[in-house]
């Protein structure tokens, strides 16, 4: 077995594993629990889950979905959130093949999909997520400049820095937008951790762009989609229809990480588009 093959067999597993971990950190903080303590267990009849059936994936389909103690139904969603993950660290070793490159990018969408899975449900965006991955991104990247890295998934300290000011700045000034033009609070404080996180992680011209797309995502979303299920919902249950809120991470954390795979492409379209270099 090569480099390659070997690199992107051991991030699968290792994908799958914080796969796990992440439905942990997803059911967890919202509700300020600990991500450590007690182990995992069943809801309903509260006994604690044995490491053989907390083996990603297999693990659910072993108990054919239930609690071994009580029955309950296991949401199919804690198989497919580690089957993502895995998936999402082998395609990183793929794209960037072996190295800091790949960990950061494995890292980068992992903590995207918590972000987006624990807006969608619980309309918060945990600083457990988005704390790490400052702190990584920003670590890892005086890492790689001190290795010599260069390369598409390379972001220099000084620009992760200016990344992480940018993001977090340009979507808090939106919010104060929002608030001053809606008369009520736009943007969570959340939102501007995520953008902080972004910008680090892709600098500062691509962090901004990325909000423009995740505005265009989640219009595109709230009209098509959205909408109409809330309109035809009020209309069975006869009651006054009420526009549903939609928590902007949903599709900040998607384009962020669309930005990065994209984002040399993106730019060098709106550059050419508009006649004016884009960086």
């Amino acid at each position: 077995m090569d480099v390659t093959a070997f690199t992107i067999l051991a991030f699968t597993l290792l994908g799958a594993c914080f796969g796990s971990f992440l439905n942990v950190c997803v059911s967890r903080w919202p509700a300020g629990l600990s991500v450590v303590r007690p182990a995992s267990r069943c809801p309903k009849c509260e006994r604690e889950i044995p490491w053989h059936e907390n083996v990603p994936v297999f693990g659910w389909l072993r108990l054919g979905g239930k609690c071994a103690g009580c029955a309950l139904s296991i949401s199919i969603e804690y198989p497919l959130v580690e089957l993502s993950v895995a998936l999402l660290w082998a395609g990183s070793a793929y794209m960037a093949g072996p190295g800091l490159d790949a960990l950061r990018l494995a890292t980068f969408a992992t903590l995207m999909l918590g972000i987006t899975l624990t807006d969608a449900k619980h309309y918060v965006i945990p600083d457990g997520f988005t704390v790490f991955g400052l702190i990584f991104l920003l670590v890892t990247s005086v890492i790689a400049f001190l290795n010599g890295a260069s390369g598409p998934w390379f972001v220099p300290p000084i620009e992760a820095v200016y990344g992480a000011c940018a993001g977090a700045g340009f979507i808090a000034i939106i919010g104060w937008l929002g608030e001053v033009a809606l008369k009520k609070e736009a943007m969570g404080f959340g939102d501007a951790t995520l953008m902080a996180v972004v910008g680090a992680a892709i600098g500062p011209t691509r962090a901004i762009i990325t909000v423009f797309v995740a505005a265009a995502l989640g219009a595109t979303a709230f009209l098509c989609v959205v909408y109409p299920i809330a309109w035809m919902r009020a209309r069975q249950q006869g009651r006054e229809f009420e526009a549903p809120l939609v928590p902007f991470g949903v599709f900040l954390a998607p384009a962020a990480v669309g930005m990065l795979l994209a984002g040399d492409a993106l730019l060098q379209w709106g550059g050419t588009y508009l006649g004016v270099p884009l960086q």
